[in-house]
């Protein structure tokens, strides 16, 4: 699952976001730095879910695998967002991904939900470009690089 950024193995991030605008700059701030070979982008919960659980339209794991990171949005529709943590959360497939929520909710209800289904992180979006472009360079290369996980060789 898990693979290192350092010796410039593919990774892949899933990026559960609704808003158009703040996945193509996700998108282009990865790019930009590096961080990403490929970037999966879904715009609603229930894709999230057919995703990670291979099914419907990412039925083949081969062109589908499953992401080293999850940048999850709380605001989706059809399912959102802490649904779609508590999902991944109560799979035994499933429940060692990393998840971070990447949201522009600064409330701090959400935060402490987000965190009671297990999240592993949860970043606020700043509104300043720049701001946002060095979170996600530090994001990749801290969840993608430098954290250590238990099924590492």
């Amino acid at each position: 699952m898990s693979q290192d950024i350092q010796n410039g193995e593919p990774l892949v991030i899933m990026h559960v976001e609704d808003d158009q605008a703040h996945a193509l700059l996700v998108k282009r701030s990865l790019s930009d730095h590096q961080v990403a070979n490929t970037i999966v982008h879904v715009t609603d919960g229930e894709a999230a879910l057919d995703y990670l659980y291979q099914r419907g339209e990412y039925d083949d794991p081969s062109k589908n695998p499953l992401p080293d990171l999850i940048l999850l949005d709380l605001r989706l529709p059809k399912i959102d967002g802490l649904e779609v943590l508590k999902e991944i959360r109560s799979s035994k497939e499933l429940n060692k991904l990393v998840v971070v929520v990447l949201t522009t909710s600064a409330n701090e209800v959400d935060v402490a939900k987000a965190y009671e289904h297990h999240a592993n992180s949860y970043l606020v979006k700043p509104v300043d470009f720049q701001k946002f472009a060095l979170l996600m360079k530090d994001l990749g290369f801290y969840w993608l690089g430098w954290n250590q996980y238990p099924w590492d060789d």
